[in-house]
């Protein structure tokens, strides 16, 4: 999804996803441990760009369906928009979370499917490919470049999959960040 010209460092908490990470991505470095806590430790570190996607579940709108208990919003997703759009980080970022079951308290940047981003660069609302969930479990497979349905894991594959950036919307943000923009069948009037 970033793209080979890139050196990526990716924090996964979960040992067995890092792994299955690692496994994919081997030119990648994977470390495992609690990412809101390594962008924390590790801010100042030269990174060129920043993708955050914090824990979604105490914010997605299933909390209020009476499938779960009452619980408190994961504070940690408005940690980092606030940490990192208040000058203690100079390159480009982005935090992603599932559009949440109550209003805002930091407008998002942009909204994309089921997703909000908050950025510190311009970038528009786009389409992606629409599909219905069950069968977004099944094409991840292909055309994520990866297919985990063999793999000999714990962790729900289908959780795993979901949770994915989807490589179209990952490219998107990179491609802004870099300032590489793609003709989108702009038509120019002609002046005579």
């Amino acid at each position: 999804m970033w793209g080979l010209d890139h050196d990526i460092t990716a924090v996964e908490h979960n040992e067995e996803i890092a792994s299955l990470y690692q496994k994919y991505y081997p030119d990648d470095t994977v470390i495992v441990c609690d990412a809101h806590q390594y962008l924390l430790d590790h801010l100042q570190d030269g990174w060129d760009f920043i993708w955050s996607s914090p824990p979604c579940p105490t914010h997605s709108r299933i909390n209020t369906d009476g499938r779960l208990p009452p619980r408190y919003p994961d504070m940690s997703l408005y940690q980092q928009i606030i940490m990192l759009g208040n000058n203690w980080y100079n390159g480009k970022w982005v935090v992603e979370n599932v559009i949440p079951y109550y209003e805002p308290l930091i407008n998002p940047t942009v909204k994309i499917d089921r997703h909000y981003y908050w950025c510190n660069y311009k970038v528009r609302s786009i389409t992606v490919n629409k599909e219905k969930p069950v069968e977004h479990q099944t094409a991840s497979l292909g055309r994520y470049g990866f297919n985990i349905s063999n793999e000999k894991i714990k962790h729900r594959k289908d959780t795993i999959l979901r949770n994915l950036v989807n490589p179209e919307v990952g490219k998107y943000f990179v491609d802004r960040a870099l300032d590489i923009v793609e003709s989108e069948n702009v038509s120019q009037q002609t002046l005579f």
